[in-house]
């Protein structure tokens, strides 16, 4: 019975990992970028509005979890999400955000920072 209790421990343990990984607003405006088809860094870049810097230390992270992968050519390397399942699963928050969009708006225990609001305080310090 303990095995048991462990193991389920150790797979809550990874997918609470997973959403960590998914709890960052530019790794997450990355996966939904890759959601649209492979993309080399640079491209990467410019759909997010982040620094090269940036984006390629959060897709040295999204590599290491799993969630995509790259491949290169000539030069290039270009990243893709790892399988169809990710897809899924960033489509099924997408309906989930829907139905509880109203609840989020006023959770008061995680933080309200919004993307923009991100994207505005860094430029503000450049």
């Amino acid at each position: 019975m303990s095995d048991n209790i462990s193991i389920n421990i150790q797979r809550l343990s990874l997918k609470a990992k997973l959403f960590r990984g998914l709890a960052d607003t530019t790794r997450l405006s990355i996966l939904e970028s890759l959601r649209r088809g492979e993309k080399t860094t640079s491209e990467i870049v410019k759909e997010t509005n982040q620094n090269q810097s940036n984006i390629s230390n959060h897709l040295s992270c999204l590599l290491d979890c799993g969630l995509v992968r790259n491949r290169r050519e000539g030069k290039n390397v270009f990243y893709d999400l790892n399988n169809e399942r990710i897809t899924r699963l960033l489509e099924e928050s997408d309906s989930v955000l829907t139905e509880i969009v109203n609840g989020l708006y006023n959770c008061v225990n995680y933080n309200n920072e919004s993307l923009v609001d991100v994207q505005d305080k860094k430029k503000s310090k450049n």
